[in-house]
């Protein structure tokens, strides 16, 4: 088994050791005799289907398609892998669980299951085994992954939403670094604005860039949509007082965030349209990738949200959960499918191959050398374990994940920092849907 220990590092040293950590022969070779050992014997004949998130790095996508094959090769189960945006995966998983029809798989975004548990497999034997295994789960992981007593789905990975700058601009504008308060982060705003080299966030429907940082920018006031109880609770001075400190930010935005997906910072980022933005690794992941971008690559960094008057982090990272429907009729080959793509011997490869875009839930990968190779991916490294979840205050259930599906808040932040509903009347409104949805 191919594990990261400081002695492993010492020999390995880098992410390209990592990535390359195992061949495809010699992957082969493991994951025959592993599925020899596996406790999950795939039914006669089984044949599966996954729906994921279309992905953001390529070398990412080519190291799950080798794993997949070598599942297949090992096991005899032939795994179809179709792909769709982050906003489109939830409502196919919908359509499969009310009708009892689709694919036996979905590799979706934050409480995905929890918005039909009873339509998930238990996957607790799953979740233990590679627990003991692997040093145990991140808290929020559990969370995510757990409805009641049981398991429904299991934590794959996160990808970290965090600040992408240039470092020359913020140098320019007065900043040495990026501001570590969300006082400063509105002067870094205006200063960066005011010389020519503004940033922006989505405030469209973009389930990962969109959600995150309004998220992070409520709880950052002390606003939360339920209490611990479940109670709404978003009619609250302190969702005014994000909602203000959001609707100044956006002034100092560029121009028609209002309208951008997850896909959007990404290309105006690389095209110099802005020079700070929310989002996971694959602005610098591109940029290395492309010889015409590599001096963005060379003059940018990340850094952690910046802290607001509550004095604490209050992040939201996307969490990616795959689990299985129970119309399966192959359930355990699913659970071999799930276990064999958190093993050591292949996942460490997988994280490296990412290159910071993909964040372990399992502590032992905190070891992984891609971390430290290069250090403008070591903020990453963290998100699971600095990450609220997406109930905030409240539980990770249904509920939770249909507030966040249906973009409740962001719409109640857009609609505020656009001029379209004063505060009192988008808190109202947002407090309307948020009761329908906690009834």
């Amino acid at each position: 088994m191919t594990m990261f220990t400081r002695r492993t590092l010492v020999k390995t040293g880098t992410a390209a050791a990592a990535a390359g950590a195992l061949t495809t022969p010699a992957l082969l070779d493991w994951a025959k005799a592993w599925a020899q050992a596996a406790p999950w014997k795939p039914e006669k004949n089984a044949q599966l289907s996954m729906l994921r998130w279309k992905y953001f790095v390529q070398s990412e996508d080519d190291a799950f398609v080798k794993l997949i094959e070598a599942f297949t090769q090992a096991t005899g189960v032939k795994v179809n892998i179709s792909r769709e945006s982050f906003e489109d995966v939830q409502p196919k998983a919908s359509v499969a669980a009310n009708t009892g029809a689709g694919p036996d798989l979905f590799w979706g975004l934050y409480s995905l299951p929890h918005l039909f548990p009873q339509k998930c497999v238990d996957v607790s034997d799953v979740a233990d085994y590679l627990g003991k295994k692997y040093g145990g789960w991140v808290p929020s992981a559990v969370q995510y992954g757990k409805s009641g007593n049981k398991w429904i789905a299991i934590p794959i990975c996160y990808t970290g939403a965090l600040m992408n700058y240039r470092i020359e601009a913020s140098k320019k504008a007065g900043f040495s670094e990026f501001p570590k308060t969300t006082d400063e982060f509105l002067a870094y705003a205006k200063a960066m604005k005011a010389q020519g080299t503004p940033g922006g966030m989505a405030l469209g429907h973009a389930s990962g860039d969109g959600n995150t940082w309004i998220y992070w920018c409520l709880w950052a006031h002390g606003g939360n949509h339920v209490d611990k109880n479940d109670k709404v609770t978003i009619n609250s001075p302190e969702t005014e007082k994000a909602l203000n400190f959001a609707k100044a930010l956006y002034a100092e935005m560029i121009p028609g965030t209002v309208s951008w997906n997850d896909a959007f910072n990404n290309k105006a980022f690389l095209a110099n349209e802005v020079s700070w933005t929310n989002n996971g690794i694959s602005i610098y992941v591109a940029a290395n990738r492309d010889p015409n971008l590599k001096k963005i690559a060379e003059d940018m960094n990340h850094a952690y949200m910046p802290i607001g008057p509550v004095g604490l982090p209050t992040e939201l990272h996307l969490m990616f959960p795959v689990l299985a429907m129970t119309h399966s009729k192959y359930p355990q080959a699913c659970k071999a499918l799930i276990a064999f793509m958190m093993e050591a011997d292949q996942f460490n490869s997988w994280i490296g191959a990412a290159q910071g875009y993909l964040t372990h839930c399992l502590n032992a990968y905190d070891a992984n050398p891609v971390w430290t190779a290069d250090p403008k991916r070591t903020v990453y490294r963290d998100v699971a374990k600095r990450s609220l979840t997406a109930g905030g205050q409240g539980s990770v259930g249904e509920k939770a994940a249909a507030a966040i599906a249906d973009f409740v808040l962001l719409d109640m932040f857009a609609s505020y920092c656009t001029g379209r509903e004063d505060a009192k009347a988008a808190m109202k409104i947002a407090e309307r849907q948020l009761q329908r949805i906690y009834r």
